[in-house]
């Protein structure tokens, strides 16, 4: 079983190490990704969606979904009133498969943890369900994403509970102290694959950049 508490695909890329290893592997996975995630009962989209419907206004545009692989959050963005949203993906592969689905404006291959070549303020929102976990990104990514969000929008993010309990959760206190940001809502812990025994649970988390 992989660190994350996960078998098969899922479990190679969370104990994967380098940045070209995780692309080569979700580049492999692509084409099965959505038929795979369904059976396992995948949350992360869903409850992401519902957060943003609650905290960020219809037609607020551009939107980011930060780690959009096979587009499972964009193709649902525009039916709840969403109709600009842009995608950012590590993995060429899956950024292949969510351009099938026609729900992004734009595709960017780039991975979350370094500079993201957008201007401050650019998004008036940002998503990424699933990338704050083990092996993948932690909270150096937030930073960026931070910087292109504009004043007044949201972040929604899923964080699991091994990087929340790591560091993760004093980022978010000191960026709260600070006043660069607003908890705005924090969902109790839930298990994000209920198809898969053992696995640690993830919290939803909405930040209200001020």
């Amino acid at each position: 079983m992989a660190q994350g508490g996960h078998s098969g695909a899922l479990g190679a890329v969370y104990d994967a190490k380098r940045p070209e290893e995780i692309a080569a592997l979700y580049d492999g996975w692509a084409e099965t990704y959505d038929s795979e995630m369904a059976m396992a009962g995948y949350r992360h989209p869903t409850i992401c969606l519902a957060l943003l419907a609650r905290h960020l206004p219809r037609a607020t545009a551009p939107l980011l979904d930060a780690g959009a692989g096979t587009g499972l959050i964009g193709e649902w963005l525009g039916i709840i009133g969403f109709p600009h949203v842009e995608a950012l993906d590590i993995s060429e592969g899956m950024l292949a498969q969510a351009a099938r689905k026609g729900a992004y404006k734009a595709f960017h291959c780039l991975a979350l943890g370094g500079a993201l070549p957008f201007a401050d303020g650019h998004f008036g929102g940002i998503v990424s369900a699933g990338v704050f976990t083990s092996g993948h990104v932690g909270a150096e990514g937030l930073d960026e994403l931070i910087r292109i969000c504009r004043p007044g929008g949201v972040l929604v993010l899923t964080v699991k509970d091994t990087l929340w309990d790591g560091g993760f959760a004093d980022r978010i206190a000191s960026l709260e102290s600070t006043g660069i940001l607003a908890r705005a809502e924090e969902t109790a812990p839930y298990v994000s694959m209920p198809g898969e025994t053992g696995t640690i649970p993830s919290r939803g988390l909405v930040l209200r950049k001020l």
